[in-house]
């Protein structure tokens, strides 16, 4: 086992002394990480500032230290006034692009021994129905309501087997296992590309709108047709689009939006999704950027500041990093933020999942939460537990 090996090993143990370690693979390279020179808990706040500067200051210790081009690697939390999670690592490889996994791995652990949702599914739909009211009054456009699926097993599961099967299971993913500084291991395979930053070139590839893949071909392409053509996902398709616009048109001389979204897939969902591609005016951090974004209305809705209120008179939980941006950013400005979605968070024997969905005055309480049913299943498959646990 090389040294990075063995400094990323102990996210094995999900427990609450987890050493901070960090795996991010994407279309276009990964990063493992391991080792803490320092850790940035300032919050990213509405423009990242305050983060910005942070995280300028402990570059220039960084390199002090004698890193030649240091990079922050991490979680910034849904809410941007929570404590940031990222840390500058003692060890970092850069990898190429790499196929995913295709040997058969065992399972990460046995059958749940508790499986609880919060809130249940009596509770979502109510909460969608109020959602629904405050649409109807016209203060909002669109909210996202999530819910959690909370499991306990006899033995804590196998971190890297469960990655593994991630990986193998959903290849077209951002894939990332993140060691938390307050415990536990944050572990996901994200479609969602939120931003990519290399020099003044940025990219940024959201998804919104989405319907439930079946087995049968024909099927399968008359659901991904039927979600072109919706009205209803259109709209909340055009929703995160037109506030992406907002944040990235001044900021580019160039920024290229296709007029309609296409059909991205994965393993378990259709997504409506637009890929939009700028060049910056002026040198700006990938995460300072990304912050710029987050939380995009795919996330959080639209007003973004009514819509978060909501989501917290509403959701009977803290997100925390659910929902959240993880990724990198180096020293240069350079870096790649993915949305936390399609994620769990594994803490010894328990284990939260987390999925949401995006309500707008088309929606229906028993649609959304079958929405969230098959956005669990991601996680699901991957512990073994698909077709039920939901």
């Amino acid at each position: 086992m090389n040294a990075l090996a063995h400094a990323v090993a102990p996210m094995a143990q999900a427990g609450p002394t987890v050493a901070l370690g960090f795996r991010f693979y994407s279309p276009v390279g990964g990063l493992e990480a391991a080792g803490c020179l320092e850790t940035i808990d300032q919050p990213a706040g509405d423009a990242g500032e305050a983060l910005g500067a942070a995280l300028h200051d402990a570059f220039g210790r960084a390199r002090a230290a004698g890193l030649d081009n240091p990079t922050a690697v991490g979680v910034i939390p849904f809410d941007k006034t929570q404590p940031s999670r990222l840390f500058i690592p003692e060890h970092l490889v850069r990898l190429p692009p790499s196929p995913a996994p295709t040997a058969v791995c065992g399972l990460p652990c046995g059958q749940p021994r508790s499986c609880q949702a919060q809130p249940d599914r009596a509770g979502f739909e109510a909460g969608v129905r109020q959602a629904l009211e405050h649409l109807q009054r016209g203060t909002l456009s669109k909210t996202v309501l999530a819910r959690l699926l909370r499991l306990e097993f006899e033995r804590a599961p196998c971190v890297p087997t469960l990655f593994q099967r991630l990986r193998r299971q959903n290849p077209e993913a951002y894939h990332f296992c993140v060691g938390l500084p307050e415990g536990g291991v944050l572990v996901g395979a994200s479609p969602e590309l939120l931003l990519r930053k290399d020099g003044r070139q940025v990219l940024t590839h959201p998804l919104a709108g989405s319907a439930r893949r079946q087995r049968d071909v024909d099927a399968d392409d008359a659901a991904a047709d039927r979600l072109l053509a919706s009205a209803k996902d259109r709209h909340e398709h055009r929703l995160v689009i037109e506030q992406i616009r907002r944040q990235l048109a001044p900021l580019c001389e160039r920024l290229v939006i296709p007029a309609q979204p296409s059909l991205f897939a994965t393993s378990k969902l259709w997504h409506l999704a637009t890929r939009i591609e700028g060049q910056l005016q002026a040198e700006q951090s990938a995460l300072t950027l990304a912050c710029r974004l987050h939380p995009t209305p795919a996330l959080c809705g639209f007003p973004t500041d009514v819509a978060k209120r909501l989501i917290g008179e509403l959701e009977p939980f803290d997100r925390g990093v659910f929902g959240g941006i993880v990724g990198w950013c180096d020293a240069a400005g350079n870096g790649e933020w993915a949305v936390a979605i399609r994620c769990g968070v594994i803490e010894r024997r328990q284990v939260r999942l987390f999925a949401g969905a995006g309500v707008v005055s088309a929606s229906s309480p028993e649609q959304e939460w079958q929405e969230t049913t098959t956005k669990l299943g991601t996680m699901l498959a991957a512990f073994g537990l698909e077709g039920g646990a939901a």
